[in-house]
């Protein structure tokens, strides 16, 4: 590779991982032009000492921060001071295996903008894992999938191990909180191809796990954060506001219906024609408003095809629902109609979303 790569490194506390880290990714690095930016938080435990007689014998440039701290601020604050083209991303604690770096930097070489060193694609894995770690995960990325649908490009987005061309996101629009800084710079930045290249995953052998449940709550407050800055919130909002707006013309048609058109009180027509207006309501205006800018050389009629049948299907699972909490399960009544009305509002959102407005 002619680009210079920097391998930025945030370090907290990590003595005994730090000399054998440098020393793995300069041979992996081997014949690559590359720096080895280790920023640190201030450790008290050597771990600054150890970097600095690195220093002496490899690329290692080490900044110390006195007063911020966190791994996703220590990373921006790493690709500021890179000199590389190419930036590289990974943990101080040897879970990363350097020699994968030279299976990232191929990808890099071959046309993508950005790489993903992954632990659910084929050749990947964490097999010393235990069954909760997994599922945590797994929910993790399941909720960034859900609720940020421009991640679903990766299967990983989680492993904090990657590469990516610098010129295609802007450090100053990084606002990341907690640690998934990968997400961050995913969504925020302009990649066009992004890949991902196995690997597995390994156990800590020395140090402690930064991981603590404040972490788990930071995240959460991340993916919140994605979503307002990537539209995915304001569109959500929306969604709502027309939903409720459909409830209201869904009540007037049928009001309408039975007290000036002639048709009896809880008539089936009625109740079903209320519907259908609500439906064909609430397409026109998610159309028109919601997800305008979604619509693009698409099909009239073949979205609102798709919007009523998945509406339909909608009101399928809430009555299925309702049905088994109430008839089953013992479910006070209004309780397992709420529970239906919010799973067959999610379904709609995030169907349409993804197939109707994709």
């Amino acid at each position: 590779m002619k680009d210079m790569l920097s391998i930025v490194i945030p370090t907290y506390n990590e003595k005994d991982n730090i000399a054998p880290l440098v020393e793995r990714v300069h041979k992996a690095l081997n014949g690559h032009e590359h720096e080895i930016i280790i920023v640190d938080d201030n450790s008290r435990d050597g771990t600054i000492e150890i970097a600095e007689g690195l220093a002496a014998r490899y690329p290692v440039k080490l900044f110390v921060r006195r007063e911020e701290k966190g791994l996703a601020t220590a990373v921006i604050h790493g690709i500021k001071q890179a000199s590389g083209s190419v930036i590289g991303v990974m943990d101080a604690d040897l879970q990363h295996p350097p020699e994968v770096l030279p299976a990232i930097v191929k990808a890099v070489e071959d046309g993508a903008d950005m790489v993903f060193a992954s632990r659910y694609i084929k050749g990947g894995g964490c097999p010393n894992w235990g069954l909760f770690r997994k599922i945590v995960s797994r929910v993790a990325m399941s909720i960034a999938h859900v609720l940020l649908p421009s991640s679903r490009r990766v299967k990983d987005p989680m492993s904090g191990f990657f590469m990516f061309r610098r010129d295609k996101v802007a450090p100053e629009k990084l606002k990341p909180i907690g640690y998934k800084i990968a997400l961050e710079i995913l969504l925020v930045g302009s990649f066009d191809n992004v890949v991902e290249v196995p690997f597995i995953f390994e156990e800590r052998s020395a140090g402690q796990s930064k991981l603590r449940p404040q972490q788990q709550i930071d995240y959460l407050k991340h993916v919140f954060s994605l979503m307002a800055r990537t539209g995915e919130l304001a569109m959500f909002l929306k969604f709502i506001a027309v939903g409720l707006s459909g409830v209201v013309v869904n009540m007037g048609v049928y009001w309408l219906l039975t007290r000036f058109g002639g048709l009896e009180a809880y008539d089936y027509w009625a109740v079903v024609i209320g519907i259908e207006v609500s439906i064909i309501t609430n397409f026109i205006l998610n159309d028109t408003f919601t997800f305008a800018k979604r619509r693009t050389g698409k099909s009239f009629m073949g979205r609102l095809l798709k919007f009523n049948l998945i509406c339909l299907a909608g009101a399928a699972i809430q009555w299925g629902l309702f049905m088994f909490f109430t008839r089953v399960c013992g479910v006070y009544d209004l309780l397992s109609n709420f529970i239906g009305i919010v799973v067959a509002f999610l379904w709609n959102y995030f169907v349409n979303r993804n197939w109707t407005w994709k």
